[in-house]
């Protein structure tokens, strides 16, 4: 019990410290002379309120988390916060429901970007920011912020950053202490976002669409400033400057981290995930263009280039932008996209699904399986870039796997039960715990989630947290060995 009020103890912490996101669309408001200040004003009190209340009442329960406890605090942050930013929206935008106001906040803090608000355009600012804010809040994740913060209040990190880190990144740190670690990953992300605002302005944006999109492209989520997205700017140039953040942020922070310190371009190189995910997504950009050009989709092939580029490198980054309506293309061309969204991020990046790293894993564990089937007596150490793989993480690797596919198929069954078309339920399901937003059909880059019925919204909301947290921290809350002392 006393562990249980330690985490309620840090919650407080984290809730007092999200209040001060709401100070970005406050001053939106104000700056713009939107009505919907008060508002963000009344969020912000409640959330600062409520966290210092918490934290304050809890005070005698202050104690360092046990490892196991790190999973419940990181489920439950999220949710608290996804709850506490739906306030502002509740308040300033009538008839919109708590369910879907909680999808919207749960896309944005997953990075998702997935939407079920149209009339972007005529939006309040401080609306369309607070949404870009939260993506890039959660595109490092909030507990690693946390961690680089809660230290200076007497508090541990350690188990929050193992909690929500995915894969083998747990063990890999930048600094002798957490808190170093997480401080020097958000300086990486922050300076990347403000050279992205600065490149986007200057490729002729206005300041405030470049800092919304910046905040969109560097988290990996979908949120625009318009309902035609990346299309309504139709600027070649523009979208060669987000293709090429798209693919930084889609890299593992670390390695940003690592070659901006040493000044040594060559550590991409030594990056496996990085060189692996630009062949997948370089050899797909000219692959897709063709089989597009040759159905005639555009009238020349450099337009088609331009097109399909900018779409693949979104959906197999995770990032979700789009800049034309690729749901009138050739069927293999999105799925091929959603496809390479399973799998293309790096681990350690903005992006979701099974990350680079778990692929080659695999993969070379299925050659190692063929190859100890014909060579029984053989040993057959499995390593990624000349280190060994351990079996404990092969192994957990499959089980991580295997969880990750049972769940498309069962929220893919559950849509398809509350009677969503097919293309429209697996590309749903696909692109919310991929983290990528638009997915097919119903909920295609020409259209949004705001058609789906209140059931399917809840579904793909799971989703996108599942693919958020990584499944394993929040389905380890359902064992009875997690709860046992």
């Amino acid at each position: 019990m006393r562990s249980l009020f330690s985490i309620i103890h840090l919650l407080g912490s984290v809730l007092a410290l999200f209040s001060g996101l709401f100070l970005l669309p406050l001053a939106a408001a104000l700056f713009y002379r939107e009505s919907v200040a008060t508002a963000f004003l009344l969020g912000g009190l409640f959330s600062l309120g409520a966290g210092v209340l918490i934290r304050y009442t809890t005070q005698r329960f202050r104690s360092e988390l046990k490892p196991r406890d790190g999973y419940l605090l990181v489920t439950v942050t999220w949710l608290t916060l996804a709850t506490v930013a739906t306030v502002p929206l509740l308040l300033s935008m009538h008839g919109l429901s708590f369910t879907r106001a909680f999808f919207e906040t749960v896309s944005g803090l997953s990075t998702t970007g997935a939407t079920v608000l149209s009339g972007l355009d005529a939006l309040p600012r401080a609306v369309l920011l607070w949404r870009s804010a939260l993506s890039w809040l959660g595109g490092l994740g909030i507990i690693v912020m946390a961690v680089a913060i809660l230290p200076l209040l007497g508090i541990g990190g350690m188990q929050m950053y193992r909690a929500d880190t995915p894969g083998p990144v747990k063990d890999a740190k930048l600094a002798p202490r957490i808190m170093q670690t997480a401080r020097l990953l958000w300086f990486a992300y922050v300076a990347l976002t403000v050279v992205c605002a600065l490149a986007l302005r200057a490729a002729g944006m206005s300041w405030f669409d470049a800092l919304c999109h910046a905040f969109s492209v560097l988290s990996l989520g979908a949120f625009s400033t318009h309902d035609a997205s990346i299309g309504y700017f139709n600027s070649p140039l523009i979208e060669a400057v987000i293709a090429v953040f798209m693919l930084v942020a889609a890299m593992n922070f670390a390695t940003h981290f690592l070659a901006l310190r040493k000044g040594e371009p060559g550590t991409y190189a030594r990056d496996p995930e990085a060189k692996w995910m630009l062949c997948w997504i370089g050899a797909s950009c000219i692959g897709v263009s063709i089989h597009v050009w040759l159905r005639a989709v555009y009238p020349d092939f450099a337009t088609t280039f331009r097109y399909v580029s900018f779409n693949v490198i979104s959906l197999a980054t995770g990032c979700g932008l789009v800049s034309t309506d690729y749901g009138h293309w050739p069927t293999f061309a999105p799925m091929w996209m959603l496809f390479l969204a399973c799998l293309c991020a790096s681990t350690g990046s903005t992006g979701g699904g099974i990350k680079m790293f778990r692929s080659l894993v695999l993969l070379k564990q299925s050659f190692r399986e063929m190859f100890t089937l014909v060579h029984p007596q053989a040993v057959a150490p499995l390593k990624i870039a000349g280190a060994l793989v351990p079996n404990r993480v092969v192994n957990s690797i499959l089980a991580f796997i295997f969880l990750y596919f049972m769940t498309i198929v069962t929220l893919t069954f559950a849509m398809l039960i509350s009677g969503l078309d097919f293309l429209s339920a697996f590309s749903a399901i696909i692109a919310s715990i991929n983290n990528v937003g638009p997915g097919l059909g119903a909920v295609g880059p020409g259209s949004n989630y705001g058609t789906l019925s209140d059931f399917q919204l809840w579904m793909c909301t799971t989703a996108m947290f599942l693919g958020r947290v990584e499944i394993f921290t929040v389905l380890i809350l359902f064992t009875p060995a997690f709860w046992r002392k």
